[in-house]
Parts: structure tokens; C-alpha cells; sequence
């Protein structure tokens, strides 16, 4: 299979483009800047990409048997100030359009789409739960999402089977785990804010194979939530973290702290939302780690995870692609 893959240096793109080379797929990895990142992946062919724009990139989608789209501005790189939240809004649902107008254009259109969103969809709530068929919140974040799925679903009259994830928190090398743990073993972890708020999270292993199921199984169509299946409190969160780690978790980081630092940028780690997995488990797929006590087991058993924040704990940090 030829699979075209956006954001593919990112934290989850590297490991989809991985998981696509060790089945034996050719990838075309659209990038915004060139880096010796797949240099020796002779399986990747890398293309420049102007996200926001059109470009040569577009002939990329000729012929292409799937797409993965998972670009977009990172969220938590500082203050939203507005120009940074019209960057995140723009890098979603512009990056989005032009893709689809991509799509458009081939004569040898792609049989499938699977493009990222987030839980952010649904808005915050300490006591809802959400589900795929939930309603969108009225906050920014899920003015973003609703926008950027809305920009994906022009695929659809093109005959292109369409796949929305709604990613929650990914726990991994980078992201959320790797800010959190330098303090814990330093003895100084504990949760965010009032610790109240509830934490949507899913294994980087189990959100590839997510993807790559999404991609094969031809009866997959529309919004499935990417989040396991026991979502948790961050207070919970986090005393189950410094269990695994054999680390107290006592110390809260206060919400005026956050909101000091980051602005309205904090929202993301200081809000969140209880989101299940409906229709991903309806559809038959089978979480490897459904509880966060396995994920932080399996992850914290991995020197790269657990060098997270600069701090060797077990030998030489390795990893299978070179860095940018």
C-alpha cells in the first residue's frame, strides 16, 4: 500500500510511519521542513509541504491508496496570544482544506482518509461524560475541532471514505508524560490544578494500531474517539504514576501557576473531559492497554520513555529514527 502521511515527524507521526514501513507499505511523508529523520529509510519517500498552501506537494496524491493526516500546530508551545490561536486554527482547517483540494485533484484519487481531531470537540466538563455522538462545546478549542472535522468531511462526495480520530491525551516519549516526569523523580510530582479534572488518555501503541485499523477495515467511517476506554482524574492520574515510578505524589501544581505561565493555554491541562471510546469499542477493536496502570507499566519500562526530560535513568537513550 501507498500511504501518504501528514505531520509524519511529528510525536505520533513518526511511529505511524514505523508501524507502515515494519508491515512493508511505501510512505510518502509529506514535511515542512526536510531533516535527515528517515534519511535511512529507503521505504519513505520525504516531499516538501506547504500546509496552508498549494504546492507541488499535491501531485503526492496521485495515485496514493490512503492518507493520514495528522498535522497541525501543537498546542501546548505557549501563550495563545491571538496570533498563536489563529496559527493552531489555520494549521487545522486551512491545512485541512488544502489537503482535500489535493485530494480533489488527483485523477487516481486515495480510497481512504484518516485524519485527526481531538476530544477538545466536546468542550470541558467535570461532570460529563462524552461519547462520538455528543454535541460540541462552545469553547475554542471545539470551535477548532468542529471546523477541522467540517473541513475533512469535503472528502466525502469525492467517493473517499472518511475516518475521524478524536485524539486524547497521548502517553508516549513526548507529550504530557514527559512534561510530568522529570518533577516525579525529583520527588516533586503531583497533579495540575485541583487535580479534579478529568484526563482522556490513550497508549501510543494502542492509538498506531487505532490508526492502522482504521485505515484497513473498509467498514470504518466517521468520528471515533481515540482515548482508552477507563479515562481518570488527574489527581488519579498522577497517584497512579508516582506508584508506578515508586514516587510520592503530593505536590500540587497550583491553577494560578499554570495560568501565570501559559495564559489561556493552561485551559488544556487545567480542563478537561470524561470521554469513552463508544464506537471504537463497538467497531471491534481491542485496546492492548486499557488501564493507565498498564500503559505507565509498559511505557516506564522504555529507556526512551523513561529519559523522558533530559534524565538517563537506565543506559543509552535509543531510538530507531535519527532526530531533527
Amino acid at each position: 500500500m501507498r500511504v501518504v502521511v501528514t505531520g509524519a515527524t511529528g510525536f505520533v507521526g513518526r511511529q505511524v510511519v514505523r508501524a507502515l514501513v515494519e508491515r512493508g507499505d511505501q510512505v510518502v511523508a509529506l514535511v515542512r521542513r526536510v531533516s535527515k529523520t528517515f534519511a535511512t529509510t529507503p521505504q519513505v519517500t520525504v516531499v516538501p509541504y506547504t500546509p496552508k498552501a498549494q504546492g507541488d506537494w499535491y501531485q503526492a496524491l496521485e495515485g496514493a491508496d490512503a492518507v493520514i493526516h495528522l498535522a497541525g500546530e501543537p498546542l501546548a508551545n505557549g501563550r495563545w496570544t491571538p496570533s498563536r490561536k489563529q496559527e493552531i486554527y489555520d494549521s487545522r482547517v486551512i491545512g485541512t482544506q488544502q489537503l482535500v483540494q489535493a485530494i480533489a485533484a488527483a485523477q487516481a484519487r486515495p480510497k481512504v482518509l484518516v485524519s485527526t481531531s481531538a476530544v477538545g470537540y466536546y468542550g470541558t466538563s467535570e461532570t460529563e461524560t462524552f461519547i462520538e455522538t455528543n454535541t460540541a462545546g462552545t469553547d475554542f478549542l471545539a470551535h477548532v475541532c468542529q471546523d477541522w472535522e467540517a473541513a475533512a468531511r469535503a472528502v466525502i462526495p469525492l467517493g473517499v471514505r472518511l475516518v475521524i480520530l478524536r485524539f486524547g491525551i497521548v502517553l508516549g516519549d513526548q507529550g504530557a508524560l514527559a512534561k510530568l516526569l522529570p518533577m516525579f523523580k525529583l520527588y516533586l510530582g503531583g497533579p495540575l490544578g485541583s487535580g479534579q479534572q478529568w484526563f482522556s488518555w490513550i497508549h501510543q501503541q494502542d492509538l498506531v494500531r487505532l490508526i492502522l485499523t482504521a485505515l484497513d477495515q473498509d467498514t470504518l467511517q466517521g468520528v471515533y474517539n481515540a482515548t482508552a476506554p477507563e479515562p481518570l482524574t488527574m489527581a488519579e492520574f498522577c497517584r497512579i504514576l508516582g506508584e508506578v515510578l515508586q514516587r510520592p505524589s503530593w505536590l500540587p501544581v497550583p491553577a494560578i501557576a499554570l495560568q501565570l505561565l501559559l495564559g489561556e493555554a493552561a485551559e488544556v491541562v487545567l480542563k478537561g473531559q470524561r470521554v469513552l471510546p463508544e464506537r471504537t469499542l463497538a467497531s471491534g477493536f481491542e485496546f492492548e492497554y486499557p488501564s493507565a496502570k498498564a500503559a505507565l507499566t509498559d511505557l516506564l519500562n522504555n529507556t526512551a520513555v523513561r529519559s523522558c526530560g533530559g534524565t538517563l535513568v537506565d543506559g543509552e537513550q535509543r531510538r530507531w529514527y535519527s532526530p531533527d
